[in-house]
């Protein structure tokens, strides 16, 4: 059993944020995969076959304890889960897939590293920067995509959804080796 997890904050407001990435992300991943969502874990949530959908309702800062919760239930590993989020630091366009490191600054990640006690989990990073100079980090990841960018945004969801099965099928590594690049 594997987990997509897409991280976001639930409220309207920030639905066509950059920080929101995830959810965005995962929109067009359940579309694809014509799965509907229900409420559980604290999250919207849900299992087709053995693939696992998450996107949790606790806000970006308390991402771990949705995370957490399912993955006790499913008594899943950490190698079993695939957080989908966004970063800044990498250029727009741009997937960067990890297996492990430091939460950079990101709060969702941060809270995930600590609910679980590792950082040593796959990611998807979805770079959404550069930040614009005279901008705060907390004040561009906020901002909304312009229309532009959200069909973007669309066609990265896509990409992603290749990036997902390969990585259910052929692991971390391989799935690295074909999509740690500029995709849009």
């Amino acid at each position: 059993m594997k987990a997509l997890i897409g991280l976001g904050n639930p409220d309207v407001k920030y639905k066509y944020t950059r920080h929101n990435t995830g959810f965005l992300i995962m929109d067009e991943i359940l579309k694809s995969h014509q799965v509907a969502l229900c409420d559980k874990f604290n999250s919207f949530f849900a299992k087709k076959g053995d693939i696992l959908y998450l996107l949790p309702k606790t806000y970006m800062n308390l991402s771990g304890n949705a995370v957490i919760e399912m993955m006790n239930f499913y008594k899943l590993t950490n190698r079993d889960i695939l957080v989908i989020y966004d970063d800044a630091t990498i250029e727009f366009g741009t997937f960067r897939l990890k297996k492990s490191g430091s939460f950079g600054g990101h709060n969702g990640i941060k809270s995930i590293i600590n609910r679980l006690n590792s950082d040593n989990f796959d990611r998807l990073k979805v770079g959404v920067g550069p930040v614009p100079l005279n901008t705060t980090i907390d004040n561009f990841v906020l901002s909304n995509f312009t229309k532009e960018e959200l069909e973007k945004i669309k066609k990265m969801g896509h990409i992603a959804l290749d990036t997902v099965d390969c990585w259910i099928k052929e692991g971390i590594e391989n799935t690295q080796n074909k999509y740690n690049k500029k995709v849009i």
